[in-house]
């Protein structure tokens, strides 16, 4: 069997530690879910992490981190260490005042941005507004540990490790999980002969489980920024070329993580409108949709944003191109069946892992398999997101975004009072469907062997369509949680067998 690559090692590193992440994020969700169900209470934790996350994307966790990591490799290859680490203390000290600074201005006006009818959740009760409020308040101190803890990744990815950056979620799962065990019930957890404390603070106490996460997700980073001697300086030195760079790189990032983000706060908007849980039951569908999306979009989108940046940098703009192809045919091959196979399983899962009831369960699902769909328009961006800003060129991920939000929100507003959460859960969908479209139109033009995709779209349509009915087929003649898993590794064996040339693909990523 042909040696994988490094690419291919790293990405599949990533995809074992984030099959781990999202492993306690399940049980962290089951945990939560038999607590609070879908209520309005859980609406309120939910709505409240909205603008913190925007702070946090904005800021340093999707901005900085992409506009950061081609211009530090840079000065790391052709500089030397001791430089980049200057340079890395230059952003994160910038990082760290500005989100200091905004996290003051939203606690101060925290229940106005909540409220507002262009807010986080006017169509809450006043209750619930000034529930969100207070909670959301409590989340910016995760917030500015996260604008430190952020730029550590993109250090220590620049330095091409990988393993602790994707280390560092499961302790955040970890605190979150000891919130929802520890802090928040008031019956307190019993595991055999051991009887867990419980404090009693509800809600509150998650807040208080993402804090302590937030800080595991830093602390265990520490020891790769010692590796790498890393040497903090107090400094704020604009003038230096590679900064400059850095920040006008950044500039159209924060307006693209701005529109982002903004898609969360209308989703949200719009869902308070709505019946009691439908934000609850969105934030769901999108997790769900999350768990296959980060396993192989983010996984090699995130391994690969180096090694593209180190080619630009070495004018390959060949390599450079196959290597986007090659990530490109991966992700088709690997969304469009795992969108079509999950998509049949789901009711037993969602069943079995979350406790609702008939009703809730069936919201979920139905929200889930609209979300499910729209895993492949979302790895796709993730890849060519950063493969324009591999070769610094961020405007047009910028516009992509723009026209994302808009679209969102006009058919967001078409369909969320016909088709309720399911019509918002379609509206995004469609929206990031269009800017994988738009990217890959104008990516294409920026090299000058083409980059085509059609074989594996058809290839992975036809494995889709062979493994989602094996698992239709099962799930007909037997009903429950443990066959809708064997119908899921079944089928997703099936796709598997008419994708095998695109898989193959990984040997030479």
């Amino acid at each position: 069997m042909k040696k994988l690559s490094r690419l291919s090692r790293v990405s599949l590193l990533l995809a074992l530690l984030f099959t781990v992440d999202k492993g306690l994020g399940v049980l962290r969700i089951m945990l939560v879910s038999r607590q609070f169900s879908l209520s309005g209470v859980l609406d309120a934790f939910n709505s409240a992490n909205n603008i913190p996350d925007m702070l946090f994307m904005i800021i340093s966790g999707g901005a900085l981190a992409i506009a950061f990591i081609p211009v530090l490799s840079e000065v790391l290859n052709e500089e030397g260490r001791e430089k980049a680490w200057k340079l890395f203390s230059t952003i994160l000290n910038l990082a760290l005042i500005v989100t200091v600074t905004a996290a003051i201005l939203v606690a101060i006006f925290a229940r106005t941005l909540v409220s507002s009818q262009i807010g986080v959740a006017p169509g809450f009760t006043a209750d619930q507004i000034d529930l969100t409020a207070n909670l959301m308040r409590l989340n910016l101190v995760a917030t500015i540990i996260f604008s430190i803890s952020g730029l550590v990744m993109s250090g220590l990815q620049t330095n091409q490790h990988f393993f602790l950056p994707a280390l560092a979620p499961i302790f955040y799962d970890l605190g979150q999980i000891f919130g929802v065990v520890v802090l928040a019930p008031t019956t307190p957890y019993q595991f055999g002969p051991v009887k867990l404390p419980a404090f009693g603070l509800g809600v509150n106490g998650m807040v208080y489980g993402v804090i302590l996460g937030a800080l595991l997700h830093l602390l265990i980073q520490v020891p790769g920024l010692l590796h790498y001697k890393f040497k903090w300086s107090p400094s704020l030195e604009f003038r230096n070329p590679a900064a400059k760079r850095v920040l006008k790189l950044m500039g159209p990032r924060v307006l693209s993580m701005f529109f982002i983000m903004m898609i969360f706060n209308i989703q949200d908007n719009l869902a308070s409108r709505l019946a009691e849980g439908s934000v609850t039951a969105l934030t769901y569908g999108w997790w769900l949709m999350q768990i296959p999306e980060t396993l192989v979009g983010t996984a090699i989108a995130t391994a690969i944003l180096p090694t593209l940046s180190e080619l630009f940098a070495s004018k390959q703009f060949d390599l450079l191109a196959g290597k986007i192809e090659k990530a490109g045919r991966i992700m088709l091959a690997l969304t469009i069946p795992i969108a079509l196979v999950a998509g049949v399983v789901l009711s037993p899962l969602v069943e079995r892992f979350f406790g609702f009831s008939a009703a809730d369960t069936q919201r979920v699902v139905d929200v889930s398999r609209v979300f499910m769909v729209g895993i492949i328009g979302h790895s796709l961006v993730e890849l060519f997101v950063r493969s324009f800003y591999s070769v610094q060129k961020p405007l047009f991920p910028t516009f992509g975004a723009g026209v994302t939000m808009i679209l969102f929100l006009i058919m967001g507003v078409m369909l969320y009072q016909p088709l309720q959460a399911v019509g918002i859960a379609a509206a995004n969908t469609i929206a990031y469907a269009i800017q994988a479209g738009f990217l890959f139109f104008f990516l294409r033009k920026e090299f000058l062997r083409p980059i085509v995709f059609w074989p594996t779209l058809l290839r992975g349509a036809a494995g889709a369509v062979l493994g989602g009915a094996i698992a239709f087929g099962i799930l007909y003649f037997r009903s429950g949680f443990m066959y809708a898993i064997l119908a899921f590794l079944i089928g997703i064996t099936a796709s598997a067998l008419v994708i095998r040339p695109d898989l193959k693909e990984l040997n030479s990523l």
